[in-house]
């Protein structure tokens, strides 16, 4: 039976939970560990500059805890993109995944989620792509210096949109620091993908699994991409466990829910709780034991 660790998006707990809180309920909701976000808001870009005391607070309350902080969504780059037209937009984006892999290095973070947009509110061109390639070249060399693990995410944009997508970057910058992070909801939502194709012939190169529902793109519908119940859209999540179950994936997955801010984020966190459990045990996946459980 394989075993992966599981966790919750932070974006998915109750928004004003402090950190010990935060790590707290997870636990007591059954999860391994909890993902960080650092998104487009000037409230979570803040944590890229925290004091070294403020570092040293979270990862005193990660070890009380026993719950793990071992990745963080970096987000953020949908604002600065490493394509963008404009030279400072780029620079700073640069600088906050440098400055993300240093935060990474002092909480004990292992591994960095990138969002695979060459440029988000901006038109895409062959420019962009080609500046985006520049820059995640720069990003994974500063990563791979300070030992920690870059992974593209299979995104709501067709820029980069599967995992063979991924493995195409990874054929130009040959680096073991930059590996993929498929969202199986993505990934299936875009009628071009095969997404137990896509996992079959990438799984060498996933390090971590997201897992979100979301409805298909059609002819007359851009798709659904967040905020789908599970089990209500169109991700045959059991196949797809199958799949990663039989190719002997061992990496982690994550839930990713946006409910921090919902009339109850926990009830609607332990009913995903339940809907996977369900899953992993009809799979045969099991779940890694709590810490110091």
């Amino acid at each position: 039976m394989t075993t992966n660790a599981l966790g919750i998006y932070e974006k998915a707990l109750p928004q004003t939970a402090s950190w010990s809180q935060r790590l707290l309920l997870a636990r007591q909701l059954g999860f391994n560990f909890v993902e960080m976000s650092i998104d487009e808001s000037d409230q979570r870009l803040a944590r890229l500059t925290w004091s070294d005391q403020e570092r040293s607070a979270l990862r005193q309350t990660i070890i009380q805890s026993k719950t793990d902080v071992p990745t963080l969504m970096l987000s953020g780059n949908r604002r600065f993109p490493l394509g963008s037209a404009q030279a400072s937009t780029r620079e700073h984006g640069l600088w906050m995944i440098k400055a993300a892999v240093d935060l990474a290095v002092d909480l004990g973070i292992r591994l960095i989620q990138l969002a695979g947009y060459d440029a988000y509110y901006e038109t895409k061109t062959l420019t962009s792509r080609e500046r985006f390639i520049r820059g995640l070249q720069a990003a994974v060399d500063y990563a791979a210096s300070r030992k920690i693990v870059l992974a593209i995410e299979t995104m709501d944009d067709p820029f980069i949109n599967s995992i063979a997508k991924i493995k195409h970057l990874k054929s130009m910058i040959k680096s073991p620091y930059l590996e993929a992070y498929p969202d199986l909801g993505n990934i299936n939502a875009w009628p071009e993908n095969d997404l137990p194709e896509d996992l079959e012939t990438g799984i060498e190169i996933i390090s971590a699994v997201h897992l979100k529902d979301t409805l298909k793109v059609t002819n007359d519908f851009p798709g659904q991409f967040k905020k789908v119940p599970f089990g209500q859209g169109d991700v045959d999540f059991y196949g797809a466990l199958s799949t990663l179950q039989r190719l002997a994936y061992s990496g982690s997955y994550t839930i990713e829910m946006w409910s921090e801010s919902s009339s109850d984020p926990v009830q609607e966190v332990q009913g995903a709780k339940t809907f996977f459990d369900q899953l992993f045990q009809q799979v045969g996946i099991q779940q890694e034991e709590l810490r110091n459980a």
